[in-house]
């Protein structure tokens, strides 16, 4: 039996939830309603780890509301339903632009509410493609407390985990490979965005060589945030080898001008092997057998 994704709206105005419902109504959807942002509040701090993609109608309550979910680190992919009275308008505003919640929400005018399955499959793709040490947004509504970041890093993880498994169940295996995004590859990103890319895979897998040997760290969670990053970048073998010998060739040259031996750094190259081994496997499944290919394309259109 396929799973089911399940969806939570909170659309405050009656005609647009009513349509939502309608359309998703025949869906292998899970449908929640809430009617108040207390109510919703509410619904995601009992349900939140099961939440699949939440749908809101923006109006003056989605900012408290987003900047509440964001201190209290519960990340969810979201689609926010814009209206458009005033079509110059909302052209304008669209030109600039800023998360309200987090880099990977999905924004859908309420004209093309025929289209919101696909913001749905939008909107998890992008939300997979969070990296656990990204910017979430350009600007939180408050400053978040230090232990903010590492609640968001962990929910964030468990939902991509959660999310990647429904969707294997849902679609096989490889409909999660084949919702990556090739603008998000790091072939295709700015120079800018490269080296920001770069720099947090390599801030990443320092504190993996760090703890590697350490008994009181989850020292997979760590490694398993690493290679799904990688991953949805597209980052190449070579390029995670580039990472280890600069940051090994750091730590040797930190070691001998301590006058200390940098033979213990051998041990480290049990690290590289066990991260090449999670990311080769995952493209290695990412790679479509003949005798699924047609199903998967199938299902997925």
């Amino acid at each position: 039996m396929q799973s089911r994704l399940s969806i939570c709206l909170y659309i405050s105005n009656p005609n647009i939830a009513q349509d939502l419902i309608t359309i998703l109504r025949n869906q292998p959807y899970d449908i929640q309603t809430v009617n108040s942002s207390q109510e919703l509040l509410d619904f995601v701090n009992a349900h939140g780890e099961h939440i699949d993609c939440l749908i809101i109608f923006q109006d003056n309550t989605v900012s408290p509301l987003f900047n509440q979910l964001y201190e209290q680190g519960t990340l969810l992919p979201v689609i926010v339903i814009e209206s458009e009275l005033d079509p110059k308008a909302t052209a304008e505003k669209t030109q600039s632009l800023t998360c309200l919640y987090h880099s990977a929400e999905v924004r859908q005018p309420v004209a093309t509410l025929d289209n919101i399955e696909k913001s749905i499959e939008q909107a998890i793709t992008q939300f997979l493609h969070l990296g656990p040490s990204c910017s979430l947004v350009e600007k939180p509504v408050a400053s978040p407390k230090t232990s903010v970041g590492e609640k968001q890093s962990s929910f964030l993880l468990l939902q991509q985990r959660r999310l990647a498994e429904k969707l294997k169940e849902r679609l096989g295996y490889l409909g999660v490979y084949y919702k990556r995004n090739p603008k998000y590859f790091y072939r295709n990103l700015s120079q800018t965005q490269k080296r920001e890319l770069i720099d947090n895979l390599s801030t990443d897998y320092r504190g993996i060589i760090l703890n590697y040997f350490s008994d009181e760290t989850e020292i997979n969670q760590l490694i398993d945030q690493f290679v799904n990053q990688a991953f949805f970048a597209d980052i190449s073998v070579s390029k995670v080898l580039e990472i280890h010998m600069e940051l090994i060739d750091e730590f040797s040259q930190q070691l001998k001008l301590e006058g200390r031996s940098d033979e213990i750094l051998l041990d480290y190259r049990l690290t590289i092997i066990d991260i090449l081994a999670h990311l080769g496997e995952m493209y290695r499944r990412s790679v479509p057998r003949e005798d699924l290919l047609f199903d998967l394309l199938y299902q997925i259109d």
